[in-house]
């Protein structure tokens, strides 16, 4: 049998950390969040308790790392926790709502922020009444399915481009800090500013939470190569930490760089904080370098999604749980290659559709009960399997974990109260998949 093939190294893999958790996020969760908890002030600690808590769960996530180094990440860890059903659910999730949605997600950001320079790509070409189809829409499916023929061709190709442009989003997002914080016109003073009316309170904090937790998002896909990555008992925990750290020292960078120049009030009236720094500071011309900086950021977390997410499916249908053409590596390549063409593929179906963002807010109350399950899963297996070597253990074990699980908990029951709707959807998703979990189970007894 053809095995995936360990050619990604310790900066290819911090730099899955960090080139898919900064994406879109850093240019335009500020509004939300300043609406919600009210000032500047509150906006820097809610980004610094949303980084330790991401720091948290990337603490857990390295020893369950070292210790399976497996593709699909957490999917090995919930089938060893808790069974196959658990690692299912997971995987059924990631597979059609949450990678693929996300996926559509950064396209479509990426053709939003082309707009500036092509405004056409926002034209309609088609339309009827189910479906309406504009020429950025195909500017997006078409970067998709660029990186997937990209990503097909092996995991050191994919590891490459995503190094390269992971440093350039990087420089370029320096750049703007350091523009930001040299400002002249800037001041100090705007950190202490604050809005009339907010959601504030403990609503609007979770508000706010949820928002920087969406920027902080993707952490944890470097554990879904796991398989691909050269000692993995050493360097998967150096990128899940020194990346995590990483994205925090930047996101609270930016936003001191924002706030230094924008008051409260402005940031809250502006889609686009980043842009809009820029232009009081450069003008137009500024605007344009932010979204020029927006697209290679949301590049590269493509790149990243797309070679990450490949690796659940792949994990299931290795397991028998899933199609079983998408267990099958590439002979020559030695990439999970039918598995990357249908993640790109029903991602690129998703951006016709324009469902995705509906769907990707009712499956994070699903998504979240699955990283709780996830993380609480070094608890259960330090119990359950002793026996399994442990290259890295949890600092701060147990304190550390249980934090995490405490706060995606309330997160949960935050959701559901905040959100019923959109909730029971989420649990509607993982309702859909069981009929084929039982007929998929059921064959690989057969066999």
């Amino acid at each position: 049998m053809v095995e995936l093939k360990r050619d990604l190294g310790v900066w290819g893999a911090a730099a899955i950390v960090v080139g898919t958790v900064i994406g879109s996020g850093i240019f335009l969760v500020p509004k939300k969040m300043v609406l919600s908890v009210g000032s500047a002030e509150m906006v820097f600690f809610v980004f610094v308790f949303a980084g330790l808590l991401s720091l948290a769960g990337a603490l857990t996530y390295a020893e369950l790392a070292s210790m399976m180094p497996e593709a699909g990440g957490e999917y090995a860890y919930l089938r060893e926790a808790y069974g196959p059903f658990y690692a299912f659910v997971y995987g059924w999730t990631q597979m059609w709502v949450a990678k693929s949605g996300s996926i559509a997600s950064l396209a479509t950001g990426f053709f939003i922020y082309m707009t500036n320079f092509y405004p056409g790509l926002d034209t309609t070409i088609y339309q009827s009444s189910w479906l309406e189809v504009k020429t950025g829409q195909l500017l997006a499916m078409g970067v998709i399915a660029a990186l997937g023929f990209l990503n097909y061709f092996g995991v050191k190709v994919g590891g490459g481009v995503q190094v390269g442009v992971t440093i350039l989003k990087v420089a370029l997002i320096a750049l703007i800090i350091g523009v930001g914080l040299t400002y002249s016109g800037g001041s100090t003073a705007n950190f202490a500013t604050s809005i009339p009316s907010s959601t504030g309170g403990l609503a609007g904090f979770f508000a706010a939470l949820v928002a920087a937790l969406w920027a902080y998002d993707g952490w944890n896909n470097v554990s879904m190569v796991s398989s691909e990555i050269k000692n993995p008992q050493k360097n998967l925990p150096i990128a899940l930490i020194l990346g995590s750290l990483a994205v925090m020292a930047i996101y609270l960078a930016a936003n001191i760089a924002y706030f230094y120049v924008l008051s409260a009030g402005a940031v809250a009236t502006s889609d686009r904080v980043a842009a809009e720094m820029m232009r009081q500071i450069w003008g137009t011309a500024g605007a344009n370098a932010v979204s020029i900086a927006a697209m290679i950021s949301i590049f590269a977390a493509l790149n990243g999604s797309i070679l990450s997410g490949s690796r659940v499916p792949f994990a299931m249908a290795r397991d028998k749980l899933f199609f079983q053409s998408i267990a099958k590596v590439h002979p020559k390549y030695f990439t999970p290659a039918n598995s990357i063409i249908l993640l790109s593929g029903w991602s690129m179906l998703f951006i016709l559709t324009g469902k995705y963002e509906q769907l990707i807010t009712s499956v994070i109350f699903a998504s979240w009960i699955l990283y709780g399950m996830a993380t609480a899963s070094v608890l259960v297996l330090r119990r359950k399997r002793p026996d399994l070597v442990r290259p890295y253990k949890t600092l701060g074990y147990p304190f550390v974990p249980i934090v995490f699980v405490l706060v995606a908990g309330a997160l949960i029951v935050s959701t559901l109260i905040e959100s019923p709707r959109e909730s029971l959807i989420g649990v509607g998703i993982i309702v859909v998949g069981i009929p084929f979990y039982w007929y998929w189970s059921r064959q690989k007894a057969e066999n």
